[in-house]
C-alpha cells in the first residue's frame, strides 16, 4: 500500500538518526561492507511477491461472497461479520508485529506471515463451517497484518538509499494484487468447474511462492539503517526502533530523551490527532465496505458475476496512479481540506449512482468510488505533515491507524445487517453515503495547517 512510503520518508525528515547501527547485513557472498547484488535483487523480488499477497484474501472473497454465503448457509448479518474481520485483524494483530520483530527479526516475521496467509487461504474454503471459515480467514489476515506493517522496515533495512523507489514498487504490487484478485477470481472459478472453494484456494499458491525469497532473511535481526538501537539491548532487539515507526509508537524504546519520552496519552489532547484518526477510520470503513460488498451490489442489480469482479478491480486499480499523485499535491498545500472535499464529493456521487442506476452507470460509479478510496494515501500523507519530529510521526501514526481501524470495524457489519433486514440496498447505500459527510468534516479538521506538538 502506498501507505508506508509516506511514513518512511517522514521518519527520515522528522529527525531520526541516519548513522547505521548494529552489524552489517548478512554477507552471503563474503563481501565486507555491502550485501551482494544478487541478494538485493532477491529481496526486491520478495517485497513484490509479499505485496501481491496483502489483499487477495479480501478481494477474492468479495467477488465470490454470494457463493460463499450459499455454500456455508450464511445470513447477511454473518456475512457482515466476515467483511468486518479484516480491519479487526489489522487493529489487533498489527500491534504484535513490533514485539515479534524484536524477538525473531523482521524478515523471519514476514516469512511466517506469508506462511500464515498460504495456510489460511488453503484451509478456509474446505473447513466446512462458518466458524472455521472465519478462523482460517483470521489466520490469513494475521499474516497480512504483520507483513504489511514490516514492509517499510525491510525497505529501510536493505535499501536505505532507495526508500521511495522500493516503497513505490511494492505499493504498485499491492494495488495490482488487490485488483487482480477481484478481476480474475470469478473467471478462474468458472475455469475450475464453478467450484467456489477452488476459486478461493487458488490464491494460496501465490502466497506459498512468496515464502521462498524470505527464507534468506529468517536469521537477520539487525536494525534498519538510520534507526537507533534500543538502549537496553544490542542487535538482537535492533528492529524495535524501526518497526515502532509503523505501529508501536508507545513502546517507548526508540530514544532515551526528548519527545519520544512524552507520555503516550498526551496525543489524545490533540484535536488534529482525533480528526486524523476519525478520517482514517471512516475512509477505512468505506474501503472495506467496498471490497466486501460492492460486487454483491452490482450482482443484485443484474450485473454478471464476472463483470462485478472486474468493476471492483477497476475501483481498486484507481489507487495505482492516484496514490502517487495525491500525496505530492497534498504536500504542496498548507491545508489539505480541498482535496478531502473533492474525494468526498466523488464518493457521494458514486453512492448516489449506485442507488439510482447501479447497472446502467456501473463503470462510472466504479471509477468515482475508486477516486474516493484514495483518501487512504492522503491520510498517510497528513500523518507526516501534522508533526514536526520523528517521535511525533511515530505517535501520530500509531494513534491514527490503531484508533482508525477500530472505528472501521462496525461499518461492514452494519451494512450486512441492514441488507438482510431491509431486503435491498437502499438503506446500506444511504449509510455509506451518509458516512462521507463526517469523513469530510474530520478530514478538513485534520488537514489544517498545524502540528500535534502545538496541541499536546
Amino acid at each position: 500500500m502506498p501507505d508506508d512510503e509516506t511514513q518512511t520518508q517522514t521518519l527520515n525528515r522528522g529527525g531520526a538518526a541516519r548513522t547505521p547501527v548494529g552489524p552489517p547485513p548478512p554477507q552471503l557472498s563474503g563481501a565486507a561492507e555491502a550485501p551482494a547484488p544478487w541478494l538485493l535483487r532477491l529481496i526486491a523480488v520478495g517485497l513484490v511477491l509479499a505485496a501481491l499477497n496483502l489483499r487477495p484474501a479480501i478481494t477474492s472473497l468479495g467477488a465470490l461472497l454470494e457463493e460463499v454465503r450459499e455454500g456455508l448457509h450464511m445470513s447477511g448479518s454473518v456475512a457482515g461479520v466476515l467483511t468486518s474481520v479484516p480491519p479487526l485483524c489489522f487493529a489487533v494483530f498489527g500491534v504484535m508485529a513490533p514485539r515479534l520483530a524484536r524477538r525473531f527479526g523482521a524478515g523471519a516475521v514476514v516469512c511466517a506471515g506469508m506462511v500464515a496467509i498460504a495456510a489460511g487461504l488453503v484451509i478456509r474454503p474446505y473447513i466446512g463451517s462458518t466458524a472455521g471459515f472465519l478462523a482460517a480467514s483470521a489466520l490469513a489476515l494475521m499474516g497480512i497484518a504483520v507483513s504489511n506493517i514490516l514492509m517499510p522496515v525491510i525497505v529501510k533495512r536493505w535499501f536505505p538509499d532507495r526508500v521511495g523507489t522500493m516503497t513505490g514498487l511494492y505499493s504498485m504490487a499491492l494495488a495490482l494484487g488487490t485488483a487482480l484478485a477481484a478481476a480474475v477470481t470469478v473467471p478462474l472459478t468458472g475455469a475450475m468447474g464453478g467450484d467456489w472453494q477452488s476459486g478461493l484456494a487458488v490464491w494460496a499458491g501465490l502466497a506459498a511462492l512468496a515464502v521462498l525469497p524470505w527464507i534468506v532473511l529468517v536469521r537477520d535481526r539487525t536494525p534498519a539503517p538510520g534507526q537507533p538501537a534500543p538502549a537496553r539491548s544490542g542487535a538482537a532487539s535492533g528492529p524495535s526502533a524501526s518497526v515502532s515507526g509503523r505501529a508501536a509508537g508507545a513502546s517507548g524504546q526508540a530514544s532515551a530523551s526528548g519527545p519520544a519520552e512524552a507520555p503516550a496519552l498526551r496525543i489524545t489532547r490533540s484535536r488534529t490527532a482525533w480528526g486524523l484518526a476519525c478520517f482514517f477510520g471512516l475512509q477505512a470503513t468505506a474501503a472495506y465496505i467496498t471490497m466486501g460488498w460492492m460486487p454483491q451490489i452490482f450482482r443484485d442489480a443484474g450485473v454478471s458475476a464476472g463483470t462485478a469482479g472486474v468493476l471492483l478491480a477497476v475501483t481498486m486499480a484507481m489507487g495505482v496512479p492516484l496514490a502517487f499523485v495525491i500525496p505530492r499535491v497534498a504536500a504542496r498545500l498548507k491545508q489539505q481540506g480541498p482535496i478531502v472535499v473533492v474525494l468526498g464529493l466523488c464518493g457521494l456521487i458514486g453512492y448516489g449512482g449506485l442507488y439510482l442506476a447501479p447497472a446502467a452507470g456501473a463503470w462510472a460509479w466504479a471509477l468515482l468510488l475508486g477516486v474516493a478510496n484514495c483518501a487512504f494515501p492522503l491520510a498517510l500523507t497528513m500523518i507526516g505533515m501534522r508533526t514536526r519530529t520523528g517521535a511525533g510521526v511515530v505517535r501520530l501514526s500509531a494513534f491514527a491507524q490503531s484508533t482508525g481501524y477500530l472505528l472501521s470495524i462496525p461499518g461492514p457489519l452494519l451494512v450486512g445487517v441492514l441488507y438482510q433486514h431491509s431486503g435491498g440496498w437502499g438503506l446500506p447505500i444511504a449509510l455509506m453515503a451518509g458516512l462521507m459527510i463526517p469523513q469530510m468534516v474530520a478530514g478538513v479538521l485534520a488537514g489544517r495547517d498545524r502540528t500535534i506538538e502545538d496541541e499536546c
